[in-house]
């Protein structure tokens, strides 16, 4: 009689237990929230935002200039400018240089990592948009919205060396650190490999259910892709060996993403005021975890590796009316509101 009670406990219990989700089970939160707010006077609006956890510095792109912030502090310690219609920022730590894609000048600006000065402007295609620091090459990926190209940059000599035509418009870029660069093709829902070596279109990749990439990053151990799309809200998972999907999971309006290799964690910041999380558990298997509160319109974001802290730009903004023209207008900035928000726990 007691041999039959035991069983028939265990398969009460086991019952229960097929009953709840397999995520609820094996999901943890991250234990990630606001930490603080850091005030940036200046003027204008802003796109990407790169944190250096080295260097213990933080880029971000505002108006006509970019603004740099001590990644502890907090406090201003300086700022390149005239780096007009600003969007991304690449550093080459090794090289103790850093590199700013000026998208109004169709030009690529280098500045010193000590003093911040600016060092020279190097021509690229038309609007230069994400730009990234590939350490396998030694070459810098300019990638230009309007002439939907990328211009290559030798870092020792500053020198343009390549100019890849994509077919279609590109946003972030980046790389396996082993010879291959991976793109958005955010106009044709693909990701663009490109050979690091011979500068040539190698593969494109398509991007099942995921609209207007964006936001993109890899995990270079298991050759994974975290594609942000912004375009239907989902983020994709790829084998970047052969262009497999491999999951998705709903977010919100991402342009941002980042993944954190420590932690297994992909992070895609959305304009609604989110963080959406998914979790590598291995190579085959991913969760969706949480989102993480932030403040509306940070969209974009960038990763402390250090402290694994997340950095997103945004600012106050009101409402406009809609026009015949243009039924749908964005947002005024309210001046004088930008600052960037920090994550962590």
């Amino acid at each position: 009689m007691k041999s039959f009670k035991k069983s028939a406990i265990m398969l009460l219990l086991c019952s229960l237990t097929i009953g709840v989700p397999l995520q609820s089970r094996s999901q943890q939160t991250t234990g990630l929230h606001v930490l603080r707010t850091i005030k940036i006077g200046s003027s204008g609006g802003w796109d990407y935002i790169k944190a250096d956890g080295t260097l213990k510095r933080v880029y971000v792109s505002h108006g006509n200039q970019v603004n740099i912030l001590d990644a502890i502090s907090g406090d201003s310690v300086g700022y390149v400018p005239n780096t007009q219609g600003v969007h991304g920022i690449a550093i080459a730590r090794s090289f103790g240089k850093g590199y700013i894609s000026a998208g109004r000048t169709n030009s690529v600006v280098v500045f010193d990592l000590k003093t911040n000065d600016t060092l020279k402007r190097i021509p690229a295609g038309t609007n230069p948009d994400a730009i990234f620091y590939d350490a396998y090459s030694k070459k810098v990926y300019a990638f230009n919205g309007r002439s939907k190209d990328a211009t290559v940059i030798d870092v020792a000599t500053d020198q343009v060396v390549a100019t890849i035509p994509l077919g279609a418009k590109p946003e972030t870029g980046v790389s396996d650190e082993e010879g291959k660069i991976f793109v958005n093709a955010e106009t044709t829902n693909e990701v663009v490999v490109i050979n690091a070596t011979t500068y040539k279109v190698e593969a494109r990749y398509k991007i099942d259910g995921g609209e207007e990439p964006s936001g993109l990053d890899i995990d270079t151990k298991t050759n994974r892709l975290f594609i942000g799309c912004g375009g239907n809200k989902t983020m994709v998972v790829m084998d970047a060996t052969n262009g497999k999907n491999l999951a998705k999971f709903p977010i919100g309006g991402c342009d941002g993403l980042v993944f954190d290799p420590a932690l297994k964690l992909a992070y895609a910041s959305n304009g609604e005021g989110t963080i959406s999380v998914v979790r590598e558990i291995n190579a085959d298997k991913f969760e969706f975890v949480e989102n993480i509160s932030t403040e509306h319109g940070a969209r974009t974001v960038g990763i402390d590796l250090v402290t694994h802290h997340l950095f997103l730009p945004t600012a106050q903004s009101e409402p406009v009316a809609p026009t015949a023209e243009n039924a749908h207008p964005r947002p005024k900035m309210i001046p004088g509101t930008f600052h960037v928000i920090e994550v962590g726990k």
